[in-house]
């Protein structure tokens, strides 16, 4: 009787009779938080989307159009050099001349910066935050005798055809070496056929040349495909014993 008179709510007792109104206290903050979430995910839904009108398209129709890869070399820093002090020229008596020694005072002459912007246009720049469009159709691109083109699997000849020996070589009994450079396609056909070194005779050369179209060859592979690579053989004219 004495213990229940000196009775007061510390420890477990204390938690206990609190543990209903913290419960509910904690799941009124967590709701409450899960509803500003939603809240505010809606609202950004609810805003309306950022409409692109009049974005210039830069369309490319060909590899030149492709401009220069940027440049990762640093440039140096400008250093501003001031003008010289030149002295006026002294007004004397015009004298007649020519037109055609007539120099134009208007004529400008362009920067380094601006030929190549005339030869090669930058195109990110002419797009201005717009897109590019490259229309350039893979199969009209034909690759340059001293381009480089990565491949792995070089195209091996399949169907040699045999040059027929002009006549008046055969009969003047002139013979030699003609190296060919012919462009193979993605069916092994040769589209462009080149001398690369002559054998010293116009007609063998010519005829090397003529021949090359009906030669048939394996095409070269790059990453599983079939692509146009230049080729290099030798064309021989000999005359038979």
């Amino acid at each position: 009787m004495q213990a229940s008179a000196l009775y007061s709510p510390y420890g477990s007792y204390e938690l206990k009779s609190k543990y209903q109104r913290n419960f509910a206290l904690g799941t009124l903050i967590t709701l409450s938080f899960v509803v500003l979430i939603l809240v505010v995910a809606w609202l950004i839904s609810a805003l309306p989307e950022e409409e692109f009108e009049n974005v210039p398209v830069v369309v490319i129709k060909t590899v030149a159009d492709l401009g220069p890869p940027p440049s990762i070399a640093k440039k140096p820093p400008q250093v501003k050099v001031s003008a010289p002090q030149v002295a006026a020229p002294k007004v004397g008596i015009p004298k007649p001349v020519a037109d055609d020694e007539v120099i134009d005072e208007d004529v400008v002459i362009a920067s380094r910066e601006e030929l190549a912007e005339i030869i090669a246009p930058d195109v990110a720049s002419m797009a201005e935050g717009g897109k590019i469009d490259v229309a350039i159709n893979p199969e009209d691109y034909l690759p340059a005798p001293d381009e480089f083109v990565a491949v792995e699997i070089y195209p091996e000849m399949v169907h040699h055809e045999e040059p027929v020996y002009p006549r008046l070589a055969k009969q003047a009994g002139i013979t030699g070496t003609v190296t060919i450079k012919a462009l193979v396609n993605e069916e092994g056909n040769v589209i462009k056929a080149i001398v690369y070194k002559s054998s010293g005779t116009t007609s063998l050369d010519e005829a090397a040349v003529k021949t090359a179209y009906k030669n048939n060859f394996k095409p070269g592979i790059q990453n599983g495909r079939p692509i146009k690579v230049w080729v290099t053989y030798e064309v021989e004219f000999k005359l038979s014993e």
